[in-house]
């Protein structure tokens, strides 16, 4: 018995390295594999308004940030006003979160693979400042809208997003009573609401002064860290279980 655990340890040993190197190392400084990102992150000095905070560093062009200050982009033929004509405050956040969306390097944790027609790749659960969430919440609340989850369901025939038949034009707090419901349903968990503040190197900011420097860059640093550090690749928990049981007879000399 003592030479098959010994041997059972030798084979987990030598196997861990090859598991490990299957997990997704370019967590940092990367790009989404999306409609409109660069394939790598680079300079970009004239990037528009609000997207100036990634000109030193960033996944999208010129043009992109540009396009995703007008009230409907050509980028995905998109519409804010759907409902009826969105309030300033409430639609700059709205452009700060696209500007992240498109031009951060700093999303690479939380980057998944998707089937889709349109891109490959999404966010999911990106930690999100508790300042960023509820002031994006407060200055939307009174603004209109019909849905709340904008990934999906939406009438396209006339090219632009249209509200689906019946649903009803609501504010935003009825559709989204907490900060927490409108960061997390509004683009189906691209986000999470956090208690974390802005500072604390655990959540992403929208906002932040480039003048001071980038600080989602130490934000995706610490997460790409604990990802690499405990996560197995996907599917190698299932691989694991499904071993199990020959293991064990394995181990009492029955196989």
């Amino acid at each position: 018995m003592a030479w098959r655990l010994i041997a059972l340890v030798l084979l987990l040993a030598w196997t861990a390295p090859t598991c490990r190197a299957r997990v997704r190392t370019d967590l940092l400084n990367v790009c989404m594999d999306a409609k409109h990102h660069k394939a790598k992150p680079g300079p970009e000095d004239k990037l528009h308004a609000q997207c100036t905070p990634w000109r030193k560093k960033a996944c999208c062009t010129v043009s992109t940030s540009q396009e995703l200050h007008k009230d409907t982009s050509r980028l995905y033929n998109f519409t804010w006003d759907h409902c009826s004509k969105m309030e300033p405050a409430c639609k700059r956040h709205f452009i700060q979160d696209n500007c992240l969306y498109e031009c951060s390097p700093n999303l690479g944790p939380w980057i998944q693979e998707v089937n889709q027609s349109w891109r490959k790749e999404r966010i999911l659960q990106v930690p999100l400042c508790r300042e960023d969430c509820e002031q994006w919440w407060q200055d939307c609340r009174t603004s209109y809208t019909c849905k709340s989850n904008w990934h999906r369901g939406w009438n396209w025939t006339s090219g632009v997003n249209k509200c689906p038949a019946r649903t009803t034009c609501r504010t935003f707090e009825a559709y989204f009573p907490t900060p927490a419901a409108l960061c997390e349903g509004i683009w189906d968990h691209s986000y999470k609401a956090t208690n974390y503040r802005r500072g604390s190197g655990r959540c992403i900011q929208m906002w932040f002064d480039p003048a001071q420097g980038n600080p989602n860059e130490e934000v995706a640093r610490f997460y790409a860290g604990a990802r690499n550090a405990g996560v197995m690749p996907q599917g190698i928990e299932h691989l694991l279980l499904s071993l199990a049981p020959m293991l064990y007879l394995w181990l009492l000399g029955r196989v």
